[in-house]
């Protein structure tokens, strides 16, 4: 049985599949954050929980970035734009 280049085999009845060697990106869970400090380390970040609002610790305060309707392409994959909206918290 040979491997197909695009994903994993379906199997044929009575016998297993073969493993997955390809398995999509996950973008459902990150967010691409536009806005905020120009030191920011990271512009991709998890969006936890799922939701409106990114809240992302950063020198002892948090950066808030809300949701859009935009997505960008990343190397992480196609992800939503979340917009930042302000700080809580610690110093600047």
């Amino acid at each position: 049985m040979t491997r197909r280049s695009h994903g994993c085999d379906p199997g044929v009845i009575g016998r297993a599949s073969e493993p997955c060697d390809h398995r999509p990106m996950d973008t459902s869970l990150k967010a691409f954050l536009e806005g905020g400090p120009a030191d920011l380390p990271d512009r991709i970040a998890p969006i936890i929980p799922p939701g409106v609002e990114v809240r992302l610790p950063f020198r002892g305060g948090y950066e808030h970035f809300k949701a859009t309707a935009r997505h960008r392409d990343t190397p992480h994959g196609r992800l939503p734009v979340f917009r930042w909206s302000g700080r809580t918290g610690g110093g600047a």
